[in-house]
């Protein structure tokens, strides 16, 4: 498969890059549309999402190098090649997260007011993101056969990009890619049409979701990042899944102040205050 998408002679733009950014661009789309409903001041907002991504970035490759460092002792230059892959989603998120923290604590900005807003964003961008793996022939699982694929349903150019090394393999990309998309449609309708919808709920959702799923999938690769003889995907997964409940459920005793949207709040719950 060719990972190039556009050869210029002097630059090549790779697929991977491509999917990456064609993420972020949706995720940032997303994002700003709902916050602008919300009454968040745009400065605060620009500033939030272009430093969350940078940060995030950066803190997806270090993760990832961090985990293959003898490698990358060998060969520290490629530290920088991230178009070659090697962006690790947790590392990502923790990272991005930390920066979020301390942003919305700095300008007293409520900080569940931001995740719930930015994970609906960021888990379609997790879904579009994943394709760059296919690209590079990473982020596959174990050895399978042709007709088992075939029989599982799965898009016959996705069988043939998953002939890798010699063998046919799990597309463990695609599953985590499925199960995101459904998990962004699933958080859109609920956040359109729920009225009982409270703040800290999406991002639960979002953390058990995701947990549940990489949990799951991680168990069929064949690439992940190990810590000894454990898949450190699968043990942050079960943070998340943990953490997700300890959210999801933390407001659901309050009132209705805690109602996520106003006009989505039910019949004579008080008016929310934004800030700006």
């Amino acid at each position: 498969m060719d990972r190039v998408a556009l050869d210029l002679g002097f630059i090549q733009i790779y697929w991977y890059s491509i999917f990456i950014f064609l993420g972020m661009l949706v995720a940032c789309f997303c994002i700003y549309r709902e916050a602008k409903k919300k009454e968040i001041d745009e400065e605060f907002l620009v500033n939030l999402i272009f430093n969350s991504i940078l940060i995030g970035i950066i803190g997806a490759r270090l993760y990832y190098v961090l985990f293959n460092i003898t490698y990358y002792i060998s060969n520290p230059i490629e530290i920088l090649e991230i178009w070659n892959g090697g962006l690790a989603i947790h590392g990502g998120i923790i990272s991005a997260l930390i920066f979020i923290v301390y942003y919305c604590k700095k300008n007293n900005v409520n900080l569940i007011d931001i995740l719930d807003i930015a994970v609906v964003g960021l888990i379609i961008a997790q879904a579009i993101g994943r394709w760059g793996n296919f690209f590079n022939s990473e982020a596959y699982g174990q050895i399978t056969t042709y007709e088992e694929l075939v029989n599982a349903g799965i898009p016959r150019f996705v069988i043939n990009g998953m002939f890798i090394l010699g063998e046919y393999r799990q597309p463990t990309f695609f599953y985590e890619s499925i199960w995101c998309f459904f998990g962004f449609l699933g958080m859109l309708i609920v956040r359109t049409l729920s009225n009982n919808l409270k703040k800290g709920q999406l991002t639960g959702f979002y953390l058990i979701w995701y947990g549940i799923a990489r949990l799951l999938i991680e168990g069929l690769r064949a690439d992940s990042l190990m810590l000894g003889p454990i898949k450190i995907a699968q043990l942050v997964s079960i943070v998340f899944i943990i953490v997700g409940i300890y959210v999801f459920t933390r407001y659901q005793k309050k009132g209705e102040e805690q109602y996520l949207y106003s006009y989505i709040q039910p019949k004579n719950a008080p008016a929310m205050v934004y800030f700006k």
